[in-house]
């Protein structure tokens, strides 16, 4: 249980500093001074990106949630 955990808070942690920027958009983006737009655009695929995991991690709490609630009313 504890490598899980562990593991879960090193993949979020890991999360905050990747870059997602596709090949094209980081070639045009390069070219920049300053990299004030670079740094927004890579941002705003990390946030669109994060949407779908977090709707997948609630659904799949609330399954598992249920799962375990009926499991221990019936003992």
């Amino acid at each position: 249980m504890k490598t899980k955990v562990l593991f879960f808070i090193f993949s979020i942690l890991a999360f905050f500093e990747t870059n997602a920027q596709c090949a094209m958009c980081r070639a045009v983006l390069e070219n920049e001074e300053g990299q004030g737009a670079a740094k927004g655009i890579n941002d705003g695929i990390i946030y669109l990106m994060s949407i779908p995991y977090i709707l997948v991690f609630m659904v799949g709490f609330a399954i598992y949630w249920k799962y375990f609630r009926k499991k221990k009313n019936k003992t």
